[in-house]
């Protein structure tokens, strides 16, 4: 008889806590949360991510690496299930224009829980030292050329209508590592339009150009805002979008 994997039914009250947690877990592989190939977040963040022992986790990671959802290897536990193919293929990558310049290029993406920068913290109407999820992207080549920058601040809109961002509150750590590439989808799946501003400037004395990008939903509410820094000499910077249309 063929194994079933803990989407397969309904939660119920008679199922065993590691189970529930497998649910749990492969809810978020499944909305892309945590995107395929993805480092899962390690068993200790997770115990304590959804209030139960390392050992319920390391129980609920075997059911799903039993059924091939889940993989483990010198690097830790990582997805494998296929991600959901996004809506619109030309919809807004996270951040905008933070894209490896070279197929050899290595990027690193966290996520913290802190007091943005204050300007951000102004763009995003909130008060000053009090944190928020702050997302955090470098991108290099393998000679170090063509290096960008990013750094994200998202507001309390953001983080309360968009149930995948929110999850991110409690594993921002900084060492986790947080693909946030379908961002914008999650945020107009939550309903948001979304609307865009971008403002690029040169840098006086250096060859790189800061672009920053300010979001905000149809209701004029700031969801995020980026500052994103380029190297001018060895990069071109190209954005390729589509604004998704309201309702």
């Amino acid at each position: 008889m063929a194994r079933t994997t803990p989407h397969d039914h309904p939660l119920t009250e008679g199922q065993p806590l590691y189970w529930r947690i497998a649910t749990q877990l492969l809810d978020e592989l499944r909305d892309g949360t945590i995107p395929p190939g993805e480092r899962l977040p390690g068993e200790r963040h997770l115990a304590q991510h959804y209030g139960v022992s390392r050992e319920t986790v390391r129980q609920a990671l075997e059911v799903l690496r039993h059924d091939g959802l889940v993989a483990t290897d010198r690097r830790g536990s990582h997805a494998t299930l296929p991600g959901q193919p996004v809506e619109n293929p030309a919809a807004l990558t996270f951040p905008v224009g933070a894209r490896a310049a070279d197929p050899g290029a290595v990027d690193r993406a966290t996520v913290t829980w802190e007091a943005p920068p204050p300007g951000h913290a102004q763009a995003l109407g909130l008060a000053p030292h009090r944190p928020t999820l702050v997302h955090r992207y470098e991108s290099a080549g393998a000679g170090g050329q063509g290096r960008r920058t990013a750094v994200t601040s998202f507001s309390a809109v953001a983080l309360a209508e968009v149930e995948e961002l929110g999850r991110y509150k409690e594993r921002a750590d900084g060492s986790t590592s947080a693909q946030l590439c379908r961002a914008y989808d999650w945020m107009r799946k939550a309903g948001l339009t979304l609307h865009h501003r971008d403002a690029i400037t040169p840098l006086a004395g250096a060859s790189s150009v800061r672009v920053t990008r300010r979001v905000h939903d149809q209701y004029a509410r700031p969801l995020e805002i980026t500052d994103l820094l380029v190297d001018a000499r060895q990069d071109a910077l190209v954005y390729e979008f589509t604004l998704p249309a309201a309702g």
